[in-house]
């Protein structure tokens, strides 16, 4: 894949302008702290930030530039115990503008916004807003049938989210792919969570490192204030090391792109590696193909469970390597299903399992999910996938979006409850969550001017 395929545009700005900002909410200290890059330094020029919320001014903080180019402001927000905050179901947002001042005048505003949430981790779940978050999740890989990894229309991305979300999901992981910044704006307006990836080398080499560590560092700068972003996943299935359980260069590297992530953002939950193989993870994502229902209930059953993290399953590959601190992370089914319709004759196809009829695909799915959410050790799944996406006819979704099964009925599977995390006592953390405040989080505007 070459060519663009993100957004592109011109635009004139004055010559001290904001080229970039970015957001972080304390929740516990009642603080918003705005990042905001400069074009140059500008040390007789004013900063003003104002934050709103449905039309109501929560703060309008103006500060003198200091030396450089990027300027911290940090922003008293009393009030922030009392707003709604950023959930799925409720995606709650603030609106903010950053305006530069120099002489008395504006001369450039950037306007954004942000969402007040936390997310971590803590005795095997993942918490959203310090409360359980059962991860309902679809791969999506993003592709079109026409224009590959750019979406045909910016309509076409909003209703990506839509579908999504009308079919039950909570989640989106974009796989392989750095998704388009109007996608990721979406999923804050309307509320998906995401599990942000990044695009894998194929070999390890000293350049593979050197592209993929400074193109990531870029990725989280970028995306890092967007609330619907949950987690960060630097490497997926040992691609680009696929010595790792052997080579001690290609383990340091997985490990060290763990701490780079929760450097430059500390507030997310971070892996290592994705699906096996993980050297330093807060949480320990699995993929498990397996069509065999009574497998899936086997290997995750609560007196399984650290026999199969510990020993070669599945996929022949140890789930985690060496002796990693076990602090409570949570477990997830990151990838499994995969279920294909029997091809036409002649159709190139890729499937986990062939399906035969529609009534074969919707209890097989069934099955599968219902194996996840049953166990008390998962904290959450990610199915694949959802579309078709070239040879891989295992998509909810064939690839012009039409969908191969009833949307309702499909919409009742993913919505199974959990053992793990009740519906209704997700139901109750929610609004518990709406009253009382607590984490800290970084949350991302979509730029504009």
């Amino acid at each position: 894949t070459s060519g663009i395929w993100q957004p592109v545009w011109l635009e004139r700005v004055a010559a001290t302008h904001v080229r970039d900002v970015a957001w972080t909410t304390d929740l516990i200290s009642h603080q918003v702290t705005a990042e905001v890059e400069l074009s140059r330094p500008a040390p007789h020029a004013q900063l003003r930030v104002r934050l709103q919320h449905r039309g109501d001014l929560l703060a309008d903080t103006t500060v003198r530039v200091a030396d450089g180019a990027v300027q911290r402001i940090v922003i008293g927000l009393p009030q922030v115990r009392g707003l709604p905050l950023w959930t799925p179901e409720h995606p709650n947002l603030v609106d903010a503008s950053v305006e530069v001042i120099i002489d008395d005048e504006p001369v450039d505003q950037v306007d954004s916004y942000l969402g007040l949430r936390s997310v971590g981790t803590r005795d095997g779940r993942l918490l959203l807003n310090g409360q359980p978050f059962y991860f309902r999740s679809v791969l999506e890989q993003g592709y079109w049938p026409d224009s590959h990894l750019a979406a045909p229309e910016p309509d076409a991305l909003r209703r990506e989210v839509e579908l999504i979300k009308e079919l039950g999901f909570n989640a989106a992981r974009i796989h392989q792919k750095v998704e388009d910044p109007r996608f990721l704006y979406w999923c804050d307006r309307l509320g998906l969570a995401v599990w942000g990836e990044m695009a894998n080398a194929f070999v390890f080499s000293e350049r593979a490192m050197t592209l993929l560590s400074r193109e990531w560092m870029d990725v989280i700068k970028r995306d890092r204030s967007h609330p619907s972003i949950l987690a960060w996943v630097p490497i997926n299935e040992s691609w680009g090391v696929g010595g790792i359980e052997q080579d001690e260069a290609q383990r340091h590297f997985a490990t060290a792109l763990y701490h780079l992530t929760k450097a430059l953002d500390p507030t997310r939950p971070t892996m290592s590696n994705d699906g096996w193989e993980h050297t330093e993870s807060d949480i320990w994502g699995v993929h498990d193909y397996t069509p065999r229902v009574d497998g899936l209930r086997h290997r995750y059953a609560d007196d399984q469970i650290e026999r199969t993290l510990t020993c070669r399953a599945p996929g022949r590959k140890k789930i985690l390597l060496g002796d990693p601190d076990h602090r409570g992370q949570p477990i997830m089914i990151t990838e499994f299903g995969g279920l294909s319709y029997l091809p036409a004759a002649g159709e190139r196809w890729f499937g986990y399992a062939t399906i035969g009829t529609e009534q074969e695909f919707l209890d097989q799915f069934r099955a599968l999910i219902e194996a996840i959410t049953d166990s008390p050790a998962i904290a959450g799944f990610c199915y694949t996938q959802l579309t078709d996406t070239g040879q891989e006819t295992n998509g909810l979704l064939r690839a012009d979006r039409t969908p191969k099964l009833p949307i309702e009925e499909i919409r009742k599977i993913v919505s199974t409850p959990s053992r793990a995390v009740p519906i209704e006592e997700v139901d109750a953390s929610r609004r518990a969550a709406q009253r009382a405040a607590a984490g800290t989080t970084a949350t991302r505007p979509g730029e504009g001017s």
